[in-house]
């Protein structure tokens, strides 16, 4: 192989490493921030308000 090839190949297999490293960041950006409350469409929040019915579930059920 030439080094004009070599150079190609390198250049090739770098843009390959940073776009996966680019998707990597970006995935867990977006996965992280659906772990943050923002006012109702998170994951958070969703868990928090189903604690909230469970512990009234509970409350009700101790009061019987």
């Amino acid at each position: 192989m030439t080094p004009a090839d070599w150079a190609g190949l390198l250049v090739s297999l770098s843009i390959l490493v940073g776009a996966f490293a680019a998707m990597t960041k970006w995935l867990v950006k977006y996965y992280l921030s659906e772990l943050k409350p923002n006012g109702g469409g998170s994951v958070k929040d969703q868990v928090n308000r189903l604690e909230l019915r469970v512990d009234e579930i509970y409350r009700l059920l101790v009061d019987k």
